[in-house]
């Protein structure tokens, strides 16, 4: 697998834009590059969904957002659609891009891993994880830095669930 440290390799594919993509292809800038298992699947409609909603702030940076998985250009299209994604997807369905980035599960689909560029291409992190909400926090943690707002006080000044609160 692509570790971090590496430079990403180009690779071209069939995007859900309706044209061939490259890697390359893309405007200078960071990129978050998500490979997942299934489009329409539970966790890659949250994933996916989280990358979405994180787009408009990571756009406005410059970081570029794209998925690719296994699947054929019709259901990435259909995906695409349901989750009114912003970003591309890429169809990798004879696998060769999951195999070059060493992403390639067991029962060939891809397994959920993220790779998070820098503007050279370089490799910054690898996201490994089946967990889909772990890949959208690390890009925006890297990209965005840590979330905004003030720091949660001590627990001793936070109400339990079953802790009754003040009457008002």
């Amino acid at each position: 697998m692509i570790q971090p440290g590496d430079i990403a390799p180009d690779f071209e594919g069939i995007s859900t834009r309706g044209s061939g993509f490259r890697l390359s292809s893309l405007p200078s800038g960071p990129v978050i590059l998500y490979f997942y298992p299934r489009a329409g699947s539970l966790g890659c409609t949250y994933e996916s969904i989280g990358f979405a909603k994180a787009f408009p702030a990571l756009h406005e940076r410059g970081v570029s957002i794209v998925g690719v998985s296994v699947d054929s250009l019709s259901d990435q299209r259909k995906f695409l659609e349901t989750c009114s994604l912003p970003f591309p997807l890429v169809a990798d369905s004879d696998q060769a891009i999951a195999r070059r980035f060493g992403v390639l599960g067991a029962f060939g689909h891809s397994r959920r891993v993220t790779f998070l560029l820098d503007e050279s291409r370089r490799v910054l992190q690898v996201v490994d994880s089946i967990r889909p909400g772990v890949h959208v926090t690390a890009a925006r943690r890297t990209f965005l830095g840590p979330p905004a707002g003030p720091a949660l006080p001590p627990t001793e000044n936070r109400r339990s669930e079953r802790e009754p609160g003040p009457s008002p």
